[in-house]
């Protein structure tokens, strides 16, 4: 079976800086729903298109296709009294923004005296990647996995996490 609209696809991805420094390798297959359901980079999902299992595709992109560019205005200073006291660089918080009240994960990325610095912006934000996958299986997806826009979760994982 090939790629096309519908099915749920299983990749062995490696994701990769503009200069092949490694960032993120899947230890197991990582499946999303394909047909513009938005589950994998929409030029990632292009390049896929009539792929079948064995195939291996290669593509990068820029930071607006994929984590988007920096935005300085996503960090924030908080009085560190406001937040937890376990609160240490690295870790992520889940707070309201400050100007549309959604919720937004900042990442701890210091703490000065009795300041903490926030950062909303994705951790690969304004980085160019190197998107590199194969693809181990393909499948129908189920009337379930159309109906929810996603492939089953039981086997599923997020697409892109970030070692540190």
């Amino acid at each position: 079976m090939q790629v096309a609209k519908d099915t749920v696809v299983a990749l062995a991805v490696q994701l990769s800086d503009a200069h092949g420094n490694p960032i993120e390798q899947s230890a197991e297959a990582v499946q999303y729903l394909h047909g513009g359901y938005d589950g994998i980079f929409p030029l990632v999902e292009e390049a896929l298109q009539g792929r079948a299992p064995g195939e291996r595709v290669e593509v990068r992109l820029e930071p607006d296709d994929a984590f988007g560019e920096y935005d300085a205005g996503l960090v924030r200073l908080v009085a560190r009294g406001q937040l937890p006291p376990e609160v240490e660089p690295g870790m992520q918080l889940e707070l309201e923004d400050d100007a549309e009240g959604d919720l937004l994960i900042y990442t701890v990325t210091d703490i000065a005296d009795e300041q903490v610095v926030l950062d909303g912006n994705h951790p690969l934000a304004g980085m160019a990647l190197h998107f590199a996958c194969s693809v181990v299986s393909v499948r129908a997806a189920t009337a379930d996995e159309l109906e929810r826009g996603y492939a089953e979760e039981d086997s599923a994982g997020p697409l892109i996490t970030v070692v540190q």
